[in-house]
């Protein structure tokens, strides 16, 4: 997984994305030297967090799926036998917009895409509704060359239902690039995901971006990606303070090892559950 700063432009919105893209190449790169097989970049890994204001210069950082942005990163998956994880904009038509990843696999194909299913609007400076329409794609799992997997993007996190079916639809390996500031929902970082990989049976890759980002300045982004595994031990973690590259081996093994201690699969009551369903106050 890939932790950066804010490429050091002050130009458009555009030119900042061209920015951050150059700035992701020579990472790109070294992952794959180092034989990374997955690699997931950060939350719309081209730009700021450009949330924490409401202006529609933004708009023109979005571009389609599959699109340019994939096209030439489908090359590095290609050279290095690497399956990436691309969180972008994306532009669907005119005017709508969602918050994406797409999912690269070794052999340099498309296998699909996550659109963002929880939008949140919240103070202070997380107004995504004013940029993201709500993913209407549901949960996709993508087998790859190494692994299945899921993604659920930043805010998805706190809905335990997103990981759960992504792990019953087969999902041995869940991704989660994310935007997360200190103060707000710091405490939760090393909580949620590690609780969730423990009631699912599976690892989890959290990712996240690092430093302020000028001129809003609204939070420190922690950084602090780790990957947890199904125990929920948390097998690596960032530092917080600067870009990174954070690898961590996986045994996929240990996922059947864990679900046949606990059973909590075989011992769910789905039944029970319509209520969870209904719209109640």
């Amino acid at each position: 997984m890939l932790d950066t700063h804010r490429a050091k432009h002050d130009g458009t919105p555009v030119q900042i994305k061209k920015a951050m893209i150059e700035k992701h190449i020579p990472m790109i790169e070294k992952a794959g030297q180092k034989g990374v097989n997955i690699l997931c970049l950060q939350e719309i890994f081209y730009g700021p967090y450009f949330c924490c204001e409401q202006d529609i210069k933004w708009y023109r950082t979005a571009e389609p799926v599959p699109g340019p942005t994939t096209k030439r990163l489908a090359k590095y998956a290609k050279k290095y036998k690497m399956v990436i994880i691309i969180p972008v904009y994306e532009q669907a038509i005119e005017g709508v917009y969602y918050n994406t990843a797409a999912i690269i696999d070794a052999d340099g194909k498309y296998l699909g895409k996550f659109r963002k299913v929880h939008i949140p609007h919240t103070w202070p400076g997380f107004w995504e509704k004013f940029y993201f329409k709500p993913g209407n794609l549901g949960f996709p799992v993508f087998e790859t060359a190494y692994a299945k997997i899921g993604i659920f993007i930043c805010y998805d996190r706190h809905f335990p239902e997103c990981a759960r079916i992504l792990s019953l639809k087969g999902a041995e390996i869940l991704f989660n690039p994310s935007a997360t500031v200190t103060g707000k929902s710091k405490y939760l970082w090393e909580l949620e995901q590690p609780a969730q990989a423990i009631a699912n049976g599976v690892y989890i890759g959290a990712n996240n971006r690092v430093g302020l980002e000028k001129p809003w300045e609204f939070g420190e982004f922690v950084g602090s990606s780790y990957f947890v595994d199904p125990r929920g031990k948390i097998l690596v973690k960032g530092s917080g303070d600067k870009d990174e590259l954070i690898i961590a081996d996986l045994d996929l093994k240990i996922i059947r090892e864990v679900r046949d201690g606990w059973q909590f699969f075989r011992d769910r009551r789905p039944e029970m559950y319509a209520e969870i369903s209904q719209q109640l106050p």
